[in-house]
């Protein structure tokens, strides 16, 4: 089935491109079905990217999606035109008395700032409280995780002595979760962030329980009791995402180490070699029917009466 997003979206002609099944307005109105409402509130400057990447992930499914891109109200991109932006982009402020059955927050390079000196933190807390009422699952991705677990839970970050940059292995603790339902016991995971969330934290919650970590205790994913999904890192990253970051921050002089396990033999000569692909597609496939197709109602409105008893 296929994805529904705006005909002149970058992605649009990626996608189709891939042979993924992608549609505009028009084509989607001539079919009688209910699709999945997920909306993406894009927090990276780089957008289009970002967009490719996710909307590549949501659309290996069986089950037709109708996306809405999201972004602050209060917060004036940098790396992105107006003109694109009033294009394809809604502000929140567009969308609050709307419902959603999913809704993913990207992550932000804002792991070295405190949450309350984020210039839309008070919107993010207020996007984040919204979703509780007009949204069945919400995904946080890498610095919206840090977010999320610190405004639903208390649960502050802490900044590590270097960035976590490369691909590292996670084992899968809780194998009969249905969203680690398929994947094997150890799976590879994007990581780029300058803090952590301890999981002794976390263990110390008894609503969260982690999905995935490594052997030396560093949090790959938690899931809430009511079904809200934290990833740390980027699932979604493509393979030149990682190399491109480390010749950003290359050129800028910044002191960054090489991504670990990304590079052949270390060796940034070499093409990076994907081993995350088919885990992470995995993934987003469990979330959209098991967490959000199984259990929203159809009638997308009655979203906040169930939330109330759950």
């Amino acid at each position: 089935m296929p994805i529904k997003i705006p005909e002149g979206l970058p992605a649009f002609s990626t996608l189709e491109n891939e042979n993924i099944f992608v549609m505009d307005d028009d084509r989607a109105r001539t079919q009688d079905i209910r699709p999945l409402k997920i909306a993406i509130l894009n927090l990276m400057p780089t957008k289009v990217e970002t967009e490719i990447q996710l909307l590549r992930l949501l659309s290996n499914t069986p089950l037709q999606v109708d996306v809405d891109l999201i972004i602050p109200s209060t917060h004036e991109s940098k790396h992105t035109s107006i003109n694109y932006l009033t294009r394809f982009y809604k502000r929140f402020s567009d969308i609050e008395d709307r419902y959603y059955d999913g809704m993913i927050i990207t992550g932000a390079p804002l792991e070295d700032i405190p949450f309350e000196k984020v210039d839309y933190w008070d919107e993010m807390c207020r996007i984040m409280d919204w979703t509780k009422e007009h949204v069945w699952s919400t995904m946080y991705i890498c610095w919206a995780s840090m977010a999320g677990l610190y405004h639903h839970y208390g649960i502050q970050k802490r900044s590590l002595l270097k960035k976590r940059s490369g691909i590292f292995e996670y084992r899968n603790v809780i194998e009969t979760e249905p969203l680690m339902r398929g994947i094997d016991q150890y799976l590879k995971i994007p990581q780029s962030r300058h803090a952590t969330i301890s999981s002794s934290d976390i263990k110390a919650n008894p609503r969260l329980n982690i999905l995935a970590e490594t052997a030396d205790d560093d949090t790959g994913i938690v899931i809430s009791d009511d079904g809200q999904i934290f990833i740390t890192g980027h699932l979604e990253y493509d393979r030149s995402t990682l190399a491109d970051e480390y010749s950003r921050d290359m050129e800028r002089g910044l002191n960054t180490e090489m991504p670990k396990n990304y590079f052949p033999n270390d060796d940034d000569r070499y093409d990076p070699i994907v081993t995350w692909r088919s885990h992470s597609t995995l993934i987003f496939t469990n979330w959209l029917n098991y967490y959000v197709y199984q259990q929203t109602p159809y009638d997308i409105r009655d979203i906040s009466k169930r939330l109330t008893k759950r």
